[in-house]
């Protein structure tokens, strides 16, 4: 695979890895745990008001990175996957949209599309980790994570949703996010419920 990544410095080391993880594992372990957020907030028992506001701001920043990172790397590795990264890019619009306009406690639209989007870009996952290297998934899931810090924490569905001028428009936004988060007191992280998702 060749995905476009800025090149590493050299190293008189072959066996040299770069640290973190892969991108592929961290994808997988936030679609568990959105998944489980889902579950405890459409369950029988839920009492989702509190949970809505970390499921926003967590879908936002995961849609975000995965644009800026993810969907660009499986469309130069898997160019038949082409298509697919289209519709994923058009159902991530579609979901911050709805969640844009999400009223209390009505996420089972929200829900069923959340395991739409876990099912569609796993495939994509599996299909990626088949043709990249270790090293290309590591330094892919670095600069995931740095993206998601860096996102929106709110659904801003008219923004570009492809590389470059998503990976501009997005950091912007996520400040402005961020200091309306600051001053509001608005829970944004999993770890901020009081029965977190461990995925």
């Amino acid at each position: 695979m060749t995905v476009p990544l800025p090149p590493l410095p050299p190293t008189p080391d072959e066996g040299y890895r770069p640290g973190g993880r892969r991108i592929t594992d961290i994808v997988d372990e936030e679609h568990r745990q959105l998944l489980d957020l889902v579950a405890q907030l459409t369950g029988p028992d839920a009492n989702p008001r509190e949970g809505v506001q970390v499921l926003t701001a967590a879908l936002s920043r995961h849609l975000s990175a995965e644009e800026q990172y993810l969907l660009p790397a499986v469309r130069v590795a898997l160019p038949a996957a082409a298509e697919r990264v289209d519709r994923e890019l058009d159902a991530n619009a579609a979901l911050l949209t709805l969640l844009a306009a999400l009223a209390g406690d009505d996420l089972g639209e929200v829900a069923e599309r959340v395991r739409h989007h876990v099912d569609g870009v796993g495939a994509l996952l599996t299909e990626l980790r088949a043709v990249a290297t270790a090293e290309e998934l590591i330094r892919l899931g670095n600069r995931l994570e740095i993206a998601e810090e860096a996102a929106p924490t709110r659904p801003h569905p008219g923004t570009p949703a492809t590389p470059p001028w998503n990976r501009i428009v997005e950091p912007a936004l996520g400040v402005v996010d961020k200091v309306r988060d600051a001053v509001t007191g608005r829970p944004t992280y999993l770890d901020d419920l009081p029965e977190p998702p461990r995925g």
